[in-house]
């Protein structure tokens, strides 16, 4: 039996937490804040609740594993509802015959076929499906070699080569967007693929095709919604956690990793208090590990690799009270805007700053456990760069900022048929800088890097860490942020260090 620390209580750390602890470990979980989840956090207020993190659950697979391999299955602990359909976006008029919205089907490629013939025209369908072949062939060369396995450095790029053709399938030297041009006629098409970039917190133009698993993933498994939020998915996680016997410390802020003879031996918490440990788990953002927790010299080499990648995006959120229903609302909706390329060049530019015109995501579950009767709850939410002052950064604590954007973003909503401005019974606002505060990560960015690069992957700090002893987990750690790849960096991190 091992003493694992895990630093953070997020999903990823309690999803490793709970794993480690199934093999025979004495764990314990630290967590500086005075609840658990992480970014996978809600807000409730009169009878109004909302996911304020991940309000969208893909691939499933990964947590009934987790919770099939730790206990009673996945469905016994939550209830997972399918959402249909999927999305419901909004496209620009780009030919002179006005906006056009799209309903997606949930895990139904003939309905998409149609759906997408009905809205953009004859063909469009079959283009999509036709990136779709391509992008289960990036899903089946890079799930076992790739998402699922440590990866240490550029050289793990021969893994994919396993098979003649996979690193041609892959195609590293393209980017998202260039794959979308390939396969996709309608730039409507090419709008959609590129939000997908944004799940990773990127940039299309430069984030690499091996993105296209994403809306592979979401339109063959699956869109899901956990009853009464998904945050529900993380108190179960939690609760599975407790149940093997793992001690979870809230408000226990850890200010240092202890290192003895070249490795991990533990902790350092701001009371003062050390916990010694065989094993460190760090669920805290990588940039934070390694400039604040770890001494200068250890873990020099990972540092480097973390300044050279582009972090990722953050987010400008509203949780609205709406009163009164909406004819047709879905639960997720997506409003595109005329210029998507400039809403990039706002949050990746040399000058950045809050998107004019943004794309906006609302999600507003149909779900009698987040809102009273006769009313809605929802999560607004647009991409924003991260805070702070200098190149490429936004002061979100300037005076008046927040609230001036906040009307801005129900102006877009309003002029892209979407006004709750005169049903509005309240709103909250939560600025990147809100988030960096809650959560700690670098200036509220949500993903710790993005993908923006061919070798983003690589740069992306690994599990296994320089230090003996000490790994990583969690959104900022190989191989990404989103539930799906934080419950992969669990179950990785979980093999590496073994049972008991």
């Amino acid at each position: 039996m091992a003493r694992v620390v895990v630093i953070g209580a997020g999903i990823g750390g309690l999803s490793v937490a709970a794993r480690l602890a199934a093999t025979g470990h004495e764990v314990v979980v630290c967590e500086q804040g005075h609840g658990v989840g992480g970014k996978l956090a809600s807000y409730s207020r009169g009878g109004f609740t909302f996911d304020t993190g991940p309000s969208l659950l893909t691939l499933p697979a990964v947590y009934r594993d987790l919770f099939m391999t730790t206990g009673a299955p996945l469905e016994e602990c939550i209830d997972l509802v399918a959402v249909d359909p999927a999305f419901r976006y909004r496209f620009p008029d780009v030919d002179g015959a006005g906006p056009v919205w799209l309903d997606v089907p949930n895990a139904s490629r003939v309905g998409l076929r149609a759906a997408l013939d009905g809205a953009l025209g004859p063909g469009a369908g079959a283009d999509w499906e036709r990136f779709l072949e391509r992008a289960h062939d990036i899903w089946q060369a890079t799930r076992g070699p790739f998402l699922e396995s440590p990866l240490t450095g550029g050289r793990d790029l021969l893994r994919l080569a396993r098979r003649t053709g996979d690193v041609r399938t892959v195609s590293p030297w393209l980017s998202l967007r260039a794959l979308g041009k390939r396969y996709l006629r309608d730039e409507r098409l090419r709008m959609l693929l590129d939000r997908y970039a944004t799940y990773t917190g990127s940039d299309p133009r430069r984030a690499p095709a091996a993105l296209a698993v994403v809306p592979y993933v979401e339109q063959t498994f699956g869109a899901w919604h956990v009853r009464g939020g998904v945050h529900r998915l993380g108190e179960a996680v939690h609760a599975r956690a407790l149940l093997l016997g793992v001690q979870v410390r809230t408000g226990a802020d850890v200010q240092k990793v202890v290192l003895e003879g070249g490795r991990a031996a533990g902790v350092v918490l701001a009371s003062g208090e050390r916990i010694d440990a065989d094993v460190v788990v760090s669920d805290a953002d990588a940039t934070q590990l390694y400039d604040d927790l770890l001494p200068a010299a250890a873990g020099a080499s990972a540092r480097r690799r973390l300044r050279q990648a582009t972090p990722s995006l953050s987010g400008f959120v509203l949780l609205l009270a709406v009163r009164g229903r909406t004819p047709g609302l879905g639960h997720h909706t997506v409003l595109f805007p005329e210029d998507y390329d400039a809403e990039f060049d706002s949050l990746f530019g040399r000058h950045a700053a809050p998107v004019a015109d943004p794309t906006v995501y609302v999600c507003a579950p149909d779900d009698p456990a987040m809102h009273p009767d006769g009313a809605e709850s929802w999560f607004v939410l647009v991409n924003a760069p991260r805070h702070g002052q200098g190149r490429g950064l936004v002061d979100w604590d300037a005076p008046g900022l927040a609230d001036s954007y906040a009307d801005r973003v129900l102006e877009v909503m309003a002029r892209r048929g979407l006004d709750v401005r005169d049903r509005l019974l309240w709103r909250e606002v939560r600025t990147p800088a809100d988030l960096e505060r809650a959560t700690r990560s670098p200036g509220g960015a949500i993903y710790g890097t993005s993908s923006n690069g061919a070798r983003a992957a690589f740069l992306r700090p690994a599990n296994r860490s320089p230090v003996p002893g000490l790994f990583l987990v969690g959104g900022s750690a190989h191989p990404g942020g989103g539930l799906p790849l934080v419950g992969m960096s669990a179950a990785i991190v979980a093999g590496l260090v073994g049972p008991a």
